[in-house]
């Protein structure tokens, strides 16, 4: 006789209980899923769970400092040209003229 979807649903959950699994959840933005699913297909791996495991036990293996860089927040550097900084500066120095002239 086959398995109801409760006593199915019981043996997944102790099972689970047993091997001490837990559910990690994860939001991503599309630009995050994309890559995922590249690294999933360069690598042949079909399940997401397995690819995210596989990358968390190979950066583990590279110790504190070797998987270090990979957790390094990029941070954008704000470069303003030449030609912008005198355009502000004057934009500035005409609204202090401006300001000054006010009060």
């Amino acid at each position: 006789m086959a398995m109801t979807q409760q006593q199915r649903d019981e043996r997944r959950h102790e099972k689970a209980a047993k091997l001490q699994e837990e559910d990690l959840r994860l939001k991503v933005r599309p630009g995050t899923k994309q890559a995922l699913l590249e690294l999933m297909q360069w690598s042949g791996i079909e399940e997401q769970g397995e690819a995210m495991t596989l990358m968390i036990h190979h950066l583990h293996a590279l110790g504190p400092q070797g998987s270090a860089p990979f957790f390094a927040i990029p941070r954008h550097e704000i470069r303003i040209s030449p030609i912008v900084a005198r355009k502000l500066e004057i934009a500035y120095q005409r609204e202090a003229l401006r300001i000054g002239r006010d009060d």
